[in-house]
């Protein structure tokens, strides 16, 4: 796929401008409160009265997708998990990998010797041990589920979608985002979704492998794709897409890698971009 393409700075359905929008959802589609503005509704609405196509993927479970679909008439297929499961609409599994038991034990070793706190999502649920410990309440609100709580999380490794390490410490998590990255090379993909998420999920599968597979699946030519994101999770996508748009709010790494920068996600910098570069 290619990474070097020429930005398109407008365009429609039409050929030769962008035929598909995929973005990122926290930090990005909605705002630090979770929800989706009006202004962003409506420029979905307006993307696919263009005929240009829309989707998510996001380091969310699937369940955690759900009110999108209804709040934006989704109708394309999304990633979770960081592009580890491709899901339809209705929720419905299209492709689904799991951490390899051997990695997600390791994982789980090191995250835990970092001192951080671990969630596990694994058949369907969200595990931890502690639940109310830091950003629960946050994850209830986002994704619309109560935790399981499991004693021992050793006991999910053969089923791990996705493996999260959490803290409020922020740098110290951005440290342990290198250290671990390094240790599981080849073994696991490993990226924080948020400052205080450093989530680790199968190998050699990330948001920039979801745009391809849309990409084949719909026959758009990466150069016609554009994306959305704010955190290190989303810049494999910005590299298979021919518009990557960086949020306001994202990391300075993140602004770099993308080929343009819009307002922040509380400021509808979303809505702002598809208006600014994309819309005819």
């Amino acid at each position: 796929m290619r990474a070097g393409s020429e930005p398109m700075t407008a365009g429609s359905g039409e050929a030769g401008g962008i035929a598909l929008v995929i973005s990122d959802v926290d930090g990005t589609l909605v705002t630090g409160d979770k929800r989706l503005t009006e202004a962003t509704v409506a420029a979905v609405r307006r993307l696919r009265a263009a005929g240009i196509g829309f989707s998510i993927a996001s380091a969310r479970p699937p369940i955690g997708l759900r009110s999108l679909v209804a709040e934006l008439s989704l109708d394309l297929p999304m990633a979770a998990f960081n592009g580890a499961s491709v899901v339809r609409p209705d929720l419905s599994t299209i492709e689904a990998r799991t951490i390899p038991a051997a990695a997600a034990r390791s994982a789980l070793d090191r995250l835990l010797a970092e001192e951080l706190d671990v969630w596990v999502f694994a058949e369907g649920a969200w595990c931890l041990r502690d639940p109310d410990g830091p950003y629960t309440d946050l994850e209830r609100r986002t994704i619309g589920a109560e935790p399981r709580v499991v004693a021992d999380l050793g006991t999910l490794m053969g089923a791990a979608s996705k493996i999260v390490g959490v803290s409020r410490d922020h740098a110290h998590l951005a440290a342990c985002e290198a250290r671990i990255g390094a240790a599981l090379a080849d073994q696991a993909t490993v990226h924080r979704s948020q400052k205080y998420y450093l989530d680790v999920t199968p190998p050699d599968l990330d948001k920039g492998q979801f745009v391809a597979w849309m990409s084949a699946h719909l026959a758009i030519p990466p150069e016609r794709i554009a994306t959305f994101g704010d955190a290190g999770n989303d810049r494999p996508m910005f590299a298979q897409s021919g518009l990557s748009v960086a949020m306001g709010n994202a990391e300075d790494a993140v602004k770099a890698s993308a080929r343009a920068v819009t307002d922040s996600n509380d400021a509808d910098g979303f809505a702002h971009a598809v208006e600014r570069l994309i819309l005819p």
